[in-house]
């Protein structure tokens, strides 16, 4: 299994980026796929989660600026960032709760994609 993510760049303060982490592999079912993101000296934190209904969860921080939605058919989840902040800068790691056969679950990352937040 495995994710594949892109999307990320430098950008302006205020500007959008839309991320992207698509799944491949031997896959059964995917449940809950989610965003974290890392910056320098600090812990992995959640951004934003969304289950394989539709129901979507996020940090506090991005509520309101940032939109989580997935494509099942397709096997990827996305992360629309709006008015982004200089605070908004770290890597950007996607997670997917895959199930491989109906009794074996994985727990599947991504590489990690850079989002730099500056003017």
């Amino acid at each position: 299994v495995q994710l594949v993510e892109s999307g990320g760049g430098l950008v302006q303060p205020g500007g959008s980026l839309r991320l992207s982490c698509a799944a491949s592999g031997s896959i059964f079912s995917i449940n809950t796929m989610a965003w974290y993101r890392q910056a320098p000296g600090k812990q992995r934190e959640l951004v934003a989660a969304i289950t394989a209904g539709g129901s979507t969860d996020y940090a506090d921080s991005v509520k309101g600026r940032f939109t989580i939605s997935r494509d099942n058919a397709k096997k990827t989840v996305y992360l629309q960032m709006n008015s982004l902040k200089p605070e908004d800068t770290a890597v950007y790691s996607c997670h997917a709760d895959v199930i491989i056969t109906p009794t074996h679950a994985f727990d599947a990352w991504g590489q990690g994609t850079l989002v730099t937040v500056s003017s």
